[in-house]
């Protein structure tokens, strides 16, 4: 088993020695999303006292914003890198879905949400004070028998035209089936790209790369003691299901690539880390358009890793454009 360098990928001027990002191809291309939808909700506003009821902050509201989350947060950066997007998943019978349907159509995803009225739609609702997050609420349930039963016979269809899918598990019950989905897929001839969720990484057999955070990949396959060991514990899991690549994204220690050709590591790009959240939807929805385009799996890490470094020094679920990315 050969061990690759990340000689090729390190930063080299503006666009880091990947040359210039696929635009004209990521047009032509189109991949569908499925998975947890839900709705990033922010209240910005000032501190500039204690509540005299309990030790907490005021925080008096001056602006209110919705942003599209999960999954569709993963169709939102495929769109603003410059491919289609199609977007998959459940919603409840209320106003959080209503938004998540109207902001979809605002930034140009194409929307097939089912709608489940036996669930109320994943909705999280930050406080922030001064920039700074004070409180987050969440509400979620999971889904029905019958939610479940008509995503997957909506599939099928939705996944005609495209050229890549992508599924995005938050473990919020959109994903129950997902061998059902990989098998679709495939039978489509399609490649499956997946972020994955919890310890049982049997359910993603069959697809083509999953992409599981540094904690994640833990969870799956234990502590690691060093590098070797890592890449021992993750190509026995990658051929164990069946998989072209696996990706760990590791944060501050960048992004490892395993494959058939062996290990390739590339270190990560983040000058300032201002916020976290939705980074690993912007580097799914890169790999996922870099590599439809045509490019390598190395390349397309190279892109996604440079996405990622990008995307956390922004404020909140953000997106990513091929302007910023070349």
């Amino acid at each position: 088993m050969t061990t690759r360098q990340s000689a090729s990928l390190a930063p080299q001027g503006e666009a880091g020695g990947l040359g210039a990002f696929p635009v004209a191809r990521a047009r032509e291309i189109k991949i569908l999303v499925i998975g947890d939808v839900m709705l990033d909700r922010y209240w910005f506003g000032e501190v500039e006292r204690i509540s005299p009821e309990a030790p907490v902050p005021v925080v008096r509201v001056a602006r209110r914003e919705d942003r599209l989350g999960g999954a569709a947060n993963v169709a939102r950066n495929i769109v603003a890198l410059g491919a289609g997007a199609a977007l998959m998943g459940l919603v409840g019978n209320d106003e959080a879905g209503e938004k998540i349907a109207l902001l979809a159509g605002q930034e140009g995803i194409q929307a097939r949400l089912v709608t489940d009225a036996r669930m109320h739609t994943t909705l999280k609702m930050r406080v922030l004070g001064r920039q700074q997050q004070l409180l987050r609420v969440d509400f979620e349930e999971q889904p029905g028998d019958g939610g479940l039963a008509a995503l997957m016979a909506g599939a099928r269809s939705a996944m005609a035209g495209c050229d890549v899918v992508v599924l995005s598990d938050y473990s919020k019950g959109c994903l129950s089936r997902v061998e059902d989905l990989i098998a679709l897929a495939r039978e489509a001839g399609l490649p499956v790209l997946v972020d994955p969720k919890g310890h049982d990484y049997a359910r993603y057999r069959g697809a083509t790369i999953i992409t599981p955070n540094r904690a994640e990949m833990a969870q799956a396959v234990g502590a690691w003691t060093d590098e070797s060991d890592l890449e021992r514990r993750a190509q026995a899991l990658r051929q164990e299901l069946r998989l072209d690549a696996l990706l760990i994204t590791r944060s501050e220690q960048g992004m490892t690539l395993f494959s058939a050709g062996g290990r390739h590591h590339i270190d990560a790009q983040a000058h300032e880390v201002f916020d976290v959240s939705g980074a690993g939807d912007t580097v799914l929805a890169t790999l996922a358009v870099a590599r439809a385009s045509g490019l390598s799996w190395e390349a397309a890490v190279g892109w996604a890793n440079r996405a990622g470094g990008i995307v956390v020094g922004k404020l909140g679920t953000s997106v990513v454009t091929a302007g910023e990315l070349s």
